[in-house]
Protein backbone atom coordinates (compact mmCIF):
# COMPACT_ATOMS: atom_id res chain seq x y z
CA UNK A 1 0.00 0.00 0.00
CA UNK A 2 1.46 3.36 -1.07
CA UNK A 3 2.20 5.84 1.68
CA UNK A 4 0.48 9.24 1.48
CA UNK A 5 2.67 11.97 0.17
CA UNK A 6 1.31 15.22 1.70
CA UNK A 7 -0.35 14.15 4.95
CA UNK A 8 -0.51 17.44 6.84
CA UNK A 9 -0.70 21.00 5.56
CA UNK A 10 -2.02 24.39 6.51
CA UNK A 11 -1.16 27.86 7.73
CA UNK A 12 0.63 28.66 10.96
CA UNK A 13 0.12 32.18 12.37
CA UNK A 14 3.38 33.59 13.68
CA UNK A 15 4.21 37.10 14.90
CA UNK A 16 3.62 40.50 13.29
CA UNK A 17 0.58 39.41 11.28
CA UNK A 18 2.49 36.82 9.24
CA UNK A 19 1.16 33.33 8.51
CA UNK A 20 3.39 30.54 7.18
CA UNK A 21 2.25 27.91 4.72
CA UNK A 22 3.59 24.43 5.50
CA UNK A 23 3.09 20.86 4.38
CA UNK A 24 4.46 17.56 5.65
CA UNK A 25 5.36 15.07 2.93
CA UNK A 26 6.47 11.44 2.89
CA UNK A 27 6.26 8.98 5.75
CA UNK A 28 4.61 10.34 8.93
CA UNK A 29 6.97 8.09 10.92
CA UNK A 30 10.03 8.82 8.80
CA UNK A 31 13.15 10.71 9.78
CA UNK A 32 12.20 14.42 10.14
CA UNK A 33 13.81 16.82 7.66
CA UNK A 34 13.08 20.54 7.46
CA UNK A 35 13.51 21.93 3.95
CA UNK A 36 14.76 25.53 4.19
CA UNK A 37 14.20 27.16 0.81
CA UNK A 38 16.36 29.72 -0.90
CA UNK A 39 15.84 33.23 -2.12
CA UNK A 40 14.93 34.67 0.27
CA UNK A 41 11.39 34.52 -1.04
CA UNK A 42 11.40 31.66 -3.55
CA UNK A 43 9.19 29.29 -1.56
CA UNK A 44 9.21 25.50 -1.43
CA UNK A 45 6.56 24.53 -3.98
CA UNK A 46 8.75 23.27 -6.83
CA UNK A 47 8.15 19.52 -7.41
CA UNK A 48 11.88 19.17 -8.15
CA UNK A 49 12.73 19.52 -4.47
CA UNK A 50 10.93 16.31 -3.61
CA UNK A 51 13.29 14.31 -5.86
CA UNK A 52 16.01 14.68 -3.25
CA UNK A 53 14.18 12.72 -0.57
CA UNK A 54 12.88 9.20 0.02
CA UNK A 55 9.12 9.33 0.66
CA UNK A 56 9.15 5.94 2.37
CA UNK A 57 12.00 6.85 4.72
CA UNK A 58 11.71 10.58 5.33
CA UNK A 59 9.16 12.99 6.70
CA UNK A 60 9.97 16.27 4.99
CA UNK A 61 8.50 19.56 6.16
CA UNK A 62 8.24 22.04 3.31
CA UNK A 63 7.33 25.56 4.36
CA UNK A 64 7.38 29.05 2.88
CA UNK A 65 9.22 31.66 4.91
CA UNK A 66 7.63 35.00 5.80
CA UNK A 67 6.22 36.72 2.73
CA UNK A 68 7.37 33.93 0.41
CA UNK A 69 5.18 32.16 -2.13
CA UNK A 70 2.06 30.83 -0.39
CA UNK A 71 2.70 32.46 2.99
CA UNK A 72 0.75 35.57 3.92
CA UNK A 73 0.88 38.50 3.44
CA UNK A 74 2.50 37.88 0.08
CA UNK A 75 5.93 39.49 -0.50
CA UNK A 76 5.65 41.56 2.68
CA UNK A 77 8.89 43.10 3.93
CA UNK A 78 7.27 44.30 7.17
CA UNK A 79 8.87 42.65 10.23
CA UNK A 80 10.75 40.36 7.85
CA UNK A 81 14.29 39.79 9.15
CA UNK A 82 16.60 36.85 9.78
CA UNK A 83 16.02 36.81 13.57
CA UNK A 84 12.26 36.65 12.89
CA UNK A 85 12.76 33.73 10.48
CA UNK A 86 14.79 31.86 13.11
CA UNK A 87 12.01 32.28 15.65
CA UNK A 88 9.47 31.14 13.07
CA UNK A 89 11.31 27.83 12.64
CA UNK A 90 11.11 27.18 16.37
CA UNK A 91 7.40 27.97 16.32
CA UNK A 92 6.85 25.63 13.36
CA UNK A 93 8.74 22.76 15.02
CA UNK A 94 6.80 23.31 18.23
CA UNK A 95 3.53 23.27 16.27
CA UNK A 96 4.50 19.96 14.67
CA UNK A 97 5.74 18.57 18.01
CA UNK A 98 9.23 17.94 16.67
CA UNK A 99 12.15 18.22 19.09
CA UNK A 100 14.84 17.92 16.41
CA UNK A 101 15.17 17.85 12.64
CA UNK A 102 17.77 17.41 9.94
CA UNK A 103 18.07 20.78 8.17
CA UNK A 104 18.30 20.87 4.37
CA UNK A 105 19.23 24.28 2.95
CA UNK A 106 20.52 25.59 -0.35
CA UNK A 107 21.76 29.07 -1.28
CA UNK A 108 19.92 31.49 1.06
CA UNK A 109 18.50 28.37 2.68
CA UNK A 110 22.03 27.44 3.71
CA UNK A 111 22.44 30.86 5.36
CA UNK A 112 19.25 30.49 7.34
CA UNK A 113 19.88 26.83 8.20
CA UNK A 114 23.35 27.59 9.58
CA UNK A 115 22.13 30.66 11.47
CA UNK A 116 19.32 28.63 13.00
CA UNK A 117 21.65 25.77 13.95
CA UNK A 118 24.19 28.13 15.55
CA UNK A 119 21.44 29.54 17.76
CA UNK A 120 19.54 26.28 18.33
CA UNK A 121 22.03 23.37 18.17
CA UNK A 122 19.87 21.29 20.52
CA UNK A 123 17.11 21.16 17.89
CA UNK A 124 19.30 20.03 15.00
CA UNK A 125 20.21 16.41 14.20
CA UNK A 126 22.41 17.41 11.28
CA UNK A 127 22.67 19.76 8.30
CA UNK A 128 22.70 19.10 4.55
CA UNK A 129 23.79 22.12 2.53
CA UNK A 130 24.16 22.95 -1.14
CA UNK A 131 25.42 26.12 -2.85
CA UNK A 132 26.61 27.80 0.34
CA UNK A 133 25.82 31.51 0.77
CA UNK A 134 27.44 32.95 3.89
CA UNK A 135 25.20 36.00 3.92
CA UNK A 136 28.05 38.34 4.83
CA UNK A 137 28.91 41.63 3.15
CA UNK A 138 31.47 40.03 0.84
CA UNK A 139 28.92 37.49 -0.39
CA UNK A 140 26.27 40.15 -0.95
CA UNK A 141 28.72 42.50 -2.68
CA UNK A 142 29.73 39.74 -5.05
CA UNK A 143 26.19 38.76 -5.97
CA UNK A 144 24.36 42.05 -6.23
CA UNK A 145 26.89 44.89 -6.04
CA UNK A 146 28.92 44.12 -9.12
CA UNK A 147 31.17 41.15 -8.38
CA UNK A 148 29.39 39.00 -10.95
CA UNK A 149 30.27 41.37 -13.78
CA UNK A 150 33.65 39.66 -14.14
CA UNK A 151 31.93 36.40 -15.12
CA UNK A 152 28.70 37.59 -16.73
CA UNK A 153 29.28 41.18 -17.92
CA UNK A 154 26.32 41.01 -20.30
CA UNK A 155 23.90 39.89 -17.56
CA UNK A 156 25.20 42.51 -15.16
CA UNK A 157 24.89 45.28 -17.74
CA UNK A 158 21.28 44.31 -18.43
CA UNK A 159 20.50 44.36 -14.69
CA UNK A 160 22.18 47.75 -14.25
CA UNK A 161 20.65 49.30 -17.37
CA UNK A 162 17.33 49.85 -15.57
CA UNK A 163 19.00 51.94 -12.85
CA UNK A 164 19.65 55.67 -13.40
CA UNK A 165 23.30 56.72 -13.21
CA UNK A 166 22.70 58.64 -9.99
CA UNK A 167 21.48 55.45 -8.25
CA UNK A 168 24.07 52.96 -9.48
CA UNK A 169 26.14 53.03 -6.31
CA UNK A 170 23.28 51.12 -4.73
CA UNK A 171 21.21 49.37 -7.42
CA UNK A 172 19.60 47.11 -4.83
CA UNK A 173 17.95 50.04 -3.07
CA UNK A 174 16.66 51.38 -6.38
CA UNK A 175 15.22 48.01 -7.42
CA UNK A 176 13.59 47.54 -4.04
CA UNK A 177 12.02 50.98 -4.18
CA UNK A 178 10.48 50.14 -7.55
CA UNK A 179 9.34 46.70 -6.42
CA UNK A 180 7.50 48.34 -3.52
CA UNK A 181 6.03 51.06 -5.73
CA UNK A 182 2.29 51.69 -5.90
CA UNK A 183 2.63 51.49 -9.67
CA UNK A 184 1.70 47.93 -10.65
CA UNK A 185 3.63 48.01 -13.94
CA UNK A 186 6.78 49.22 -12.20
CA UNK A 187 6.49 46.48 -9.59
CA UNK A 188 6.06 43.81 -12.23
CA UNK A 189 8.91 45.08 -14.43
CA UNK A 190 11.51 45.33 -11.67
CA UNK A 191 10.52 42.05 -10.03
CA UNK A 192 10.91 40.34 -13.39
CA UNK A 193 14.30 41.92 -14.15
CA UNK A 194 15.71 41.07 -10.72
CA UNK A 195 14.65 37.45 -11.06
CA UNK A 196 15.80 37.33 -14.70
CA UNK A 197 19.26 38.45 -13.58
CA UNK A 198 19.46 35.66 -11.00
CA UNK A 199 18.11 32.92 -13.26
CA UNK A 200 20.42 33.96 -16.08
CA UNK A 201 23.54 33.17 -14.01
CA UNK A 202 22.53 30.04 -12.04
CA UNK A 203 24.29 27.73 -14.51
CA UNK A 204 27.15 27.98 -16.98
CA UNK A 205 24.72 28.05 -19.90
CA UNK A 206 21.26 29.54 -19.49
CA UNK A 207 19.48 30.04 -22.83
CA UNK A 208 16.50 32.39 -22.88
CA UNK A 209 13.99 29.56 -23.09
CA UNK A 210 15.35 27.92 -19.93
CA UNK A 211 15.46 31.22 -18.02
CA UNK A 212 11.80 31.85 -18.78
CA UNK A 213 10.93 28.25 -17.84
CA UNK A 214 12.53 28.70 -14.40
CA UNK A 215 10.79 32.03 -13.92
CA UNK A 216 7.44 30.35 -14.53
CA UNK A 217 8.21 27.76 -11.86
CA UNK A 218 9.33 30.35 -9.32
CA UNK A 219 7.27 32.71 -7.22
CA UNK A 220 9.53 35.39 -8.63
CA UNK A 221 7.56 38.37 -7.33
CA UNK A 222 8.13 37.36 -3.74
CA UNK A 223 11.65 36.13 -4.56
CA UNK A 224 12.70 39.45 -6.07
CA UNK A 225 11.15 41.69 -3.43
CA UNK A 226 12.38 39.74 -0.42
CA UNK A 227 15.79 39.04 -1.88
CA UNK A 228 16.36 42.74 -2.52
CA UNK A 229 15.10 43.54 0.99
CA UNK A 230 17.54 41.08 2.56
CA UNK A 231 20.49 41.98 0.32
CA UNK A 232 20.00 45.68 1.06
CA UNK A 233 20.40 44.93 4.77
CA UNK A 234 23.27 42.41 4.44
CA UNK A 235 20.87 39.62 5.42
CA UNK A 236 20.18 41.16 8.83
CA UNK A 237 23.23 39.42 10.25
CA UNK A 238 26.14 40.80 12.31
CA UNK A 239 29.47 41.05 10.52
CA UNK A 240 30.86 37.64 9.47
CA UNK A 241 28.27 36.00 11.71
CA UNK A 242 28.39 32.44 10.36
CA UNK A 243 32.16 32.13 10.10
CA UNK A 244 32.68 33.65 13.55
CA UNK A 245 30.17 31.27 15.14
CA UNK A 246 30.65 28.12 13.06
CA UNK A 247 32.68 26.41 15.79
CA UNK A 248 29.46 26.07 17.78
CA UNK A 249 28.53 23.35 15.26
CA UNK A 250 31.48 21.04 15.98
CA UNK A 251 29.18 18.28 17.25
CA UNK A 252 26.66 18.55 14.38
CA UNK A 253 27.08 16.27 11.32
CA UNK A 254 27.25 18.52 8.24
CA UNK A 255 27.48 17.86 4.51
CA UNK A 256 27.98 20.50 1.81
CA UNK A 257 27.79 20.18 -1.99
CA UNK A 258 29.07 23.19 -3.92
CA UNK A 259 29.58 23.92 -7.61
CA UNK A 260 33.11 24.85 -8.63
CA UNK A 261 31.65 27.27 -11.19
CA UNK A 262 29.01 28.80 -8.94
CA UNK A 263 29.29 32.52 -9.69
CA UNK A 264 26.45 33.53 -7.35
CA UNK A 265 28.13 31.85 -4.37
CA UNK A 266 31.86 31.59 -5.13
CA UNK A 267 33.38 28.25 -4.06
CA UNK A 268 35.86 29.91 -1.70
CA UNK A 269 32.91 30.51 0.67
CA UNK A 270 32.56 26.74 1.05
CA UNK A 271 36.27 26.38 1.77
CA UNK A 272 36.21 29.15 4.39
CA UNK A 273 33.41 27.31 6.20
CA UNK A 274 35.28 24.01 5.93
CA UNK A 275 38.25 25.61 7.70
CA UNK A 276 36.00 26.56 10.60
CA UNK A 277 34.24 23.16 10.69
CA UNK A 278 36.92 20.58 9.72
CA UNK A 279 34.58 17.59 10.15
CA UNK A 280 32.16 18.94 7.51
CA UNK A 281 32.01 16.72 4.40
CA UNK A 282 32.61 19.10 1.46
CA UNK A 283 32.11 17.92 -2.11
CA UNK A 284 32.81 20.19 -5.08
CA UNK A 285 30.81 19.39 -8.21
CA UNK A 286 31.48 20.54 -11.76
CA UNK A 287 28.68 23.00 -12.24
CA UNK A 288 27.20 26.33 -11.30
CA UNK A 289 24.76 27.53 -8.67
CA UNK A 290 22.40 24.77 -9.68
CA UNK A 291 23.50 21.46 -11.18
CA UNK A 292 20.32 20.11 -12.73
CA UNK A 293 19.86 16.49 -13.61
CA UNK A 294 19.17 13.00 -12.30
CA UNK A 295 22.79 12.43 -11.24
CA UNK A 296 22.58 15.33 -8.77
CA UNK A 297 19.29 13.94 -7.47
CA UNK A 298 20.88 10.54 -6.85
CA UNK A 299 23.91 12.08 -5.11
CA UNK A 300 21.70 14.09 -2.80
CA UNK A 301 19.50 11.11 -1.91
CA UNK A 302 22.52 8.91 -1.22
CA UNK A 303 24.16 11.49 0.99
CA UNK A 304 20.97 12.29 2.90
CA UNK A 305 20.56 8.57 3.61
CA UNK A 306 24.19 8.32 4.71
CA UNK A 307 23.79 11.37 6.95
CA UNK A 308 20.63 9.98 8.53
CA UNK A 309 22.41 6.66 9.09
CA UNK A 310 25.30 8.45 10.80
CA UNK A 311 22.88 10.33 13.07
CA UNK A 312 21.03 7.14 14.03
CA UNK A 313 24.21 5.28 15.05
Amino acid sequence: MALPRVFNKGYLPVSDGHSLYFECWGNPRGFPILFVHGGPGSGSSSPRYKKWFEPNKHMVIFYDQRGAARSRPFASVIANTTPKLVRDINQLLDHLKLDRVLLFGGSWGSTLALTYAIQNPNRVWGIFLRALFLGDKAAVDHYIRGGLRHHFPDRWERFLSFVPLASRKDPTAYYLKKMLSKNRNERKKFCFEWAYYEMSVVALEMPEKLILKYLKELNYKSLSTLEAHYMKHNCFLPKDYILRNAKKLQSVPITLFHGRYDVICPPNQAWELKKQIPHMRLTYDIGGHIIPGPEEDRKFRREINRLVGEIKR
